[in-house]
């Protein structure tokens, strides 16, 4: 009788245990149980229980250590040829090559290359203990751009033509002569609403002002534009944050140094860019399943800790964008140039945007990203994004010239631009009935992306017009404009424009107010450790100049070997200053092969932001182009 009422305190005992407990506890306990009471099969339940105490250990210690040492270690599975598993003890500040590269193959195993349970993964550990991820609306309201520039043979980029600019604008300072120049609109009173976990897609013919729309939501417009209105995030206008560290404009223009590659260009991106509020989300998240008693994902808790470590020459980012965007086969080749041959058109066009996406930023404005990918590729990329933006809550906006029919139905919003006008913004399934209310239709054998550039178009409006008991006549840009504000889709957007956005709704981490991602030291080790790269992809170059500096400096002193120059001699001055002056042409002349690189790695320095000036962008190429 004691025997039966002792077994049903051990069973109620370890029951209640295993209740409060995490999964793997559970098992464990299971086991125990089982143990206990002679269960068949023991032996087996006995090596699991080992297998699972002993993570329970490691990860008790790990646990146990202070805040900054435990966001840097975590557990992961290995699974060793003979098919046993063990757990071991990882520091993801000091990952080497190999280490990166084992825990991205774990975590493909253990999500079997699926991207979007990753991130449905990641969100699901964060929503569990109550934490809000950064959301960020970007609104603009009557936005209009506009710009001087000579028309005809005078707009010619020729040598005679700027000289006679430059000669005609400082006349014009001087009031001297009148300036010829004519006054092009590109944006006109453009108003609307780019929501946070919706796939914005900015369509338009060329010349319709996309690229001007998106460098201005970005605040990067060049300085001879002139811009009014209204732009704010989150309620905050652009002077409040800043703007180039809160968003990533991701241009159409492919500028990168040759010599480097492909991870190369990503890890000195990433580096740059630091790890944002990821170290703080982490940290709050770490301390929250601490207070809870929950126990995460090996495996994803893996991957936070590796992209949350500051200061790293190469970040577990680099891996996951690489293996995101498709460019793990040539993670390890030149990106090359004119001179140097590398990857193709359309794996540049992916490291141009890979650059942004390492970086920890919320608000994407992508500038016709597929130029030079095929439509398969370009499907793949953009699936990826918008799973990013509806697990993650990221704001983008991306420009497409031609998308096909698959790429477009991703996209949950249409913004369509036109002759520098908004036609429509709004949800993808009400843009055939707002154009089919003003009498046009789209055929059904003809792409919805084709069909909404071409029927603003003067030329090719008449064969979609679909009332045939009214006469056709021609619809302009500012008609489609005010029949979209009578329309519901139209009323619905301007009516929330109208109401002003509640600023105490804004996540402290959403809008970035600190200039630099880094710190000056770390910024100036990471550009220092570029240069020295550069300067070994072209050693052959810098080691012949120094030999043949190295033997013209021995046959120079070899001249005055025997020279006496005594004090205050006009004769010894003579040869004073003439070694000095042989000395400084040698020199400067010397400096001429390397003057060459530096001229072609210009347009990078600039596209770069000189990566000291908070006023530029990293990847903006405003002042390249």
């Amino acid at each position: 009788m004691g025997a039966e009422v002792k077994r049903d305190d051990l069973t109620r005992s370890m029951s209640r245990k295993a209740s409060f407990s995490s999964p793997s506890t559970k098992s464990w306990a299971s086991a125990s149980i089982r143990e206990a009471f002679g269960a068949p099969g023991g032996d087996v339940f006995q090596k699991s229980g080992r297998r699972d105490d002993e993570e329970e250990l490691k990860w008790a210690a790990i646990e146990r250590l202070p805040t900054y040492d435990r966001m840097k270690k975590g557990i992961l599975k290995q699974v060793l040829d003979n098919g046993s598993v063990i757990h071991e003890e990882v520091d993801f500040a000091n990952l080497g090559l190999q280490d990166k590269k084992h825990i991205m193959d774990s975590m493909l195993k253990a999500f079997e290359d699926d991207n979007e349970r990753l991130l449905l993964r990641l969100r699901e550990r964060i929503d569990r203990v109550g934490i809000n991820i950064p959301q960020c609306e970007v609104r603009f309201e009557h936005l209009s751009v506009e710009g001087d520039a000579f028309g005809g043979s005078r707009a010619l980029p020729t040598l005679f033509n700027s000289t006679v600019n430059a000669l005609e604008g400082i006349l014009g300072l001087l009031r001297l002569s009148p300036s010829k120049k004519k006054t092009v609109k590109i944006l006109s009173d453009v108003s609307g609403i780019v929501k946070p976990s919706r796939m914005t897609l900015l369509l338009g013919p060329p010349s319709s002002g996309k690229t001007t729309l998106l460098k201005a939501l970005a605040g990067k417009l060049e300085q001879d534009l002139r811009e009014s209105g209204k732009i704010t995030y989150c309620g905050h206008e652009l002077r409040e944050f800043i703007p180039q560290r809160t968003c990533a404009y991701i241009s159409q223009h492919d500028l990168h140094h040759g010599e480097m590659t492909v991870r190369e260009t990503l890890d000195f991106s990433g580096r740059c860019f630091g790890v944002g509020a990821r170290y703080e989300l982490l940290a709050e998240l770490s301390r929250r399943e601490k207070d809870a008693g929950i126990k995460p994902d090996p495996e994803i808790d893996a991957f936070m800790k590796a992209i949350a470590v500051a200061g790293q020459k190469t970040s577990l980012v680099t891996d996951y964008v690489l293996k995101m965007l498709g460019l793990d086969i040539c993670a390890d080749t030149m990106v090359g140039d004119e001179m140097r041959r590398g990857i193709s058109g359309g794996q540049k066009k992916r490291v141009t945007t890979g650059e942004m996406l390492v970086g920890p930023a919320k608000v994407f404005f992508m500038d016709e990203i597929s130029t030079g990918l095929d439509s398969s590729t370009t499907f793949q990329i953009i699936k990826y994004m918008r799973q990013m933006v509806h697990i993650m809550d990221i704001t983008m906006i991306i420009s497409l010239l031609q998308p096909a029919p698959e790429t477009f139905d991703l996209f949950d919003d249409i913004i369509l631009l036109s002759e520098g006008r908004i036609v429509y913004q709004g949800p993808r399934e009400h843009v055939l009935d707002f154009f089919e209310s003003v009498g046009f239709k789209c055929p059904e054998r003809k792409g919805v992306a084709d069909f909404l550039q071409e029927v603003t178009s003067k030329k090719d409006q008449e064969q979609y017009w679909s009332r045939k008991n009214v006469p056709y006549r021609y619809v302009s840009v500012s008609d489609f404009v005010h029949h979209f504000e009578s329309f519901y889709v139209g009323e619905k957007i301007f009516g929330e424009l109208r109401v002003p956005y509640d600023k105490s709704k804004v996540h402290p981490a959403t809008l970035v107010k600190e200039k630099y991602g880094i710190s000056n030291k770390d910024l100036f080790k990471a550009c220092l450790a570029r240069e020295w790269l550069l300067m070994k992809r072209n050693s052959f170059v810098y080691i012949f100049k120094t030999t043949q500096i190295t033997i013209m400096a021995l046959f120079t002193f070899t001249v005055f070997f025997r020279t006496e120059m005594k004090h205050g001699q006009i004769d010894d001055g003579g040869k004073f200053y003439g070694a000095l002056f042989f000395s400084l042409i040698n020199v400067m002349f010397n400096g001429m092969a390397e003057l060459a690189m530096t001229i072609f790695r210009l347009p990078v320095f600039l596209n770069n932001g000189l990566l000291i000036l908070p006023g530029m962008g990293f990847c903006s190429t405003d002042m390249a182009s």
